[in-house]
């Protein structure tokens, strides 16, 4: 049996081919009737040649769906259940999953510490990005959802977005009635914006060049928006705060442009990238003592870096001015089974919903025409989830 799914066939190409359908491999496994998938900010880093994926790939690690198989093992899932996958595959009983850091799993992918759905070096899972997705050590894995249909468009961004936001600003350590500056207004540096909201933050600045961004940071995070191509962020800040905030995030990761070099006709120019300059404007921005959170995604090499040192992973942080403020900085991508059970709940209460973040709605096979404007970031393009 076959069914359709959206496939890297090289940079700047993806493409609908028919595959395999996927069969139950373990006794714990799942399989799940997809019925809503989204495209990740992560997903352009292979989508731009700028990891070494091949051809091949089946992407997407934002799934939810319907259980229509159990393996015999299967004990807290059946068929008809409604569940969404955090974008981690964890094997649950680990010393990393048992600590918590189910991002770290050290059993689902040999020779690393992590695995997810669809992603270069992070395992031999499959994505979602398909009509079917299997699920290993799915009661583990699997988050049971409410029945129906309600929801939907918030209860998938609990497979990454929503707890990644969430994520960033518990590395920070933001406390209620403290202050964050959020550099990107992407999908994670909004939900990063919304979560600082829901918790209690006093002052949120958020930084980015993309208006329709900045403006959704303005309408549903009650953020100040700081547009990077009017003037020195960190100095647009640092005025209207009246001096350094307690608390930063770095929402963008190795991609970031350059705010010094001249802004191109193009809506993204790979020239304008300076992988370290995000991380040196929160070392600038947060006050002594004060804490950064970096959910952007870093990578130990980069094909398409600007220069020989970011092509191996390193980059030229002021590390002096670091260690001087007494400055603590936490990293990693998220555990989501830490917040998704709780941010779950939340929307169901209506205590939150990060619906608004969506931007489109589209059918599985209109995926290679929004890779290609997500890609480009288009005016309007945020979030766009994929319906097979």
């Amino acid at each position: 049996m076959s069914m359709n799914a959206v496939v890297y066939q090289g940079p700047h190409d993806v493409a609908i081919e028919e595959v395999d359908e996927p069969e139950i491999e373990h006794e714990n496994d799942i399989i799940v009737d997809i019925t809503t998938t989204a495209i990740c900010g992560s997903d352009l880093h292979m989508y731009e040649g700028r990891t070494s994926a091949d051809p091949g790939i089946v992407f997407g690690h934002e799934n939810m769906g319907t259980v229509i198989e159990t393996g015999e093992a299967v004990t807290s899932l059946e068929e008809g259940d409604r569940v969404v996958m955090p974008f981690n595959v964890a094997c649950g009983f680990c010393r990393n999953c048992e600590n918590g850091y189910t991002g770290f799993c050290t059993n689902v992918n040999p020779g690393f510490a992590g695995g997810a759905y669809g992603y270069v070096a992070m395992g031999p899972y499959k994505g979602g990005q398909a009509e079917k997705l299997r699920v290993p050590f799915a009661d583990f894995n699997a988050l049971k959802l409410p029945e129906g249909n309600e929801h939907e468009d918030s209860f998938v961004l609990l497979a990454d977005i929503f707890p990644t936001g969430w994520h960033g600003t518990r590395l920070a350590n933001l406390q209620p009635g403290e202050s964050i500056a959020i550099f990107g207004a992407g999908p994670v540096g909004l939900m990063a914006a919304y979560s600082a909201k829901l918790q209690g933050a006093s002052e949120i600045y958020v930084v980015d060049r993309v208006p329709s961004r900045l403006e959704l940071a303005e309408d549903h995070c009650d953020a100040h928006a700081i547009n990077f191509e009017d003037s020195d962020p960190v100095e647009q800040i640092k005025d209207a705060h009246g001096g350094g905030v307690d608390n930063g995030v770095d929402a963008v990761g190795y991609q970031a442009i350059d705010p010094e070099t001249d802004p191109s006709d193009d809506a993204y120019d790979p020239a304008r990238e300076n992988p370290a300059i995000v991380l040196n404007q929160l070392i600038q921005t947060v006050r002594p003592t004060g804490e950064l959170g970096v959910p952007g995604l870093y990578v130990p090499s980069d094909p398409g870096a600007p220069d020989e040192m970011a092509a191996q992973g390193r980059l030229g942080i002021d590390f002096g001015k670091l260690f001087e403020k007494g400055l603590k900085v936490g990293t990693g991508q998220c555990n989501v089974k830490e917040y998704n059970r709780e941010l779950r709940d939340m929307i169901i209460e209506g205590r939150a919903d990060p619906s608004w973040v969506v931007s489109h709605r589209v059918d599985l096979d209109q995926a290679p025409e929004m890779y290609e404007k997500f890609d480009e970031r288009e005016e309007g393009v945020t979030k766009v989830l994929l319906e097979p």
